[in-house]
């Protein structure tokens, strides 16, 4: 059969016709037809076991709980277990992310240090090429250079608000202290009219 389809141009014209017919007829089938014949087409055990599952959902007065973050086709990673159980035990948690060998990154390092005396807070110097652990949350504060401290709110203050807050460049000690104390701020806020 081979030999005679490699040798034969006819036939091979023949089988091209054949395969183009019967894509259009598959693609000219999904197209057009109402709802209606492709109800009509499907199996009887299929609607059952379709029915069975939409009895059985409607049965549950219970919704039904989200998974986890990261645990989705597609989904990122979660962030480490140290920055999530810091997050989870009400910390502040301040990330620095950092380029090994940038003046202003070393000097940014040295000045997070000043959160280490701060009660409540934790904080974790990430080298860029320790980036893709922290994926989560640098698509939750669209990261997009470095330096960057990205200080998260405690858990019990991050409901309606924006969990998290990112500052680019170089900082002052006193600056990276204020954005720790901003991300703990309790109180409302103003609406503002020029």
């Amino acid at each position: 059969m081979r030999e005679k389809l490699n040798e034969n141009p006819m036939a091979q014209v023949a089988l091209v016709g054949v395969l183009l017919v019967l894509a259009a007829v598959f693609l000219l089938g999904k197209m057009g037809g109402s709802e209606e014949a492709g109800e009509a087409a499907e199996s009887p055990a299929a609607t059952a076991a379709v029915s069975a599952v939409e009895t059985e959902l409607e049965a549950s007065s219970e919704p039904v709980p989200l998974p986890p973050p990261g645990s989705g086709p597609d989904a990122p990673p979660p962030p480490p277990r140290a920055v999530v159980s810091a997050f989870n035990a009400g910390q502040t948690v301040a990330l620095l992310f950092v380029r090994n060998g940038g003046i202003d990154d070393r000097l940014l390092a040295g000045a997070v240090t000043r959160l280490e005396s701060m009660s409540r807070v934790t904080t974790f110097v990430v080298p860029t090429r320790r980036l893709a652990r922290y994926v989560s949350i640098a698509q939750g504060v669209d990261l997009n250079r470095v330096p960057a401290l990205v200080v998260i709110r405690p858990k019990s203050l991050s409901k309606g608000y924006d969990a998290a807050s990112v500052h680019y460049g170089f900082q002052s000690s006193e600056s990276i202290v204020q954005a720790v104390v901003d991300a703990r701020y309790r109180g409302g806020t103003l609406p503002y009219h020029p």
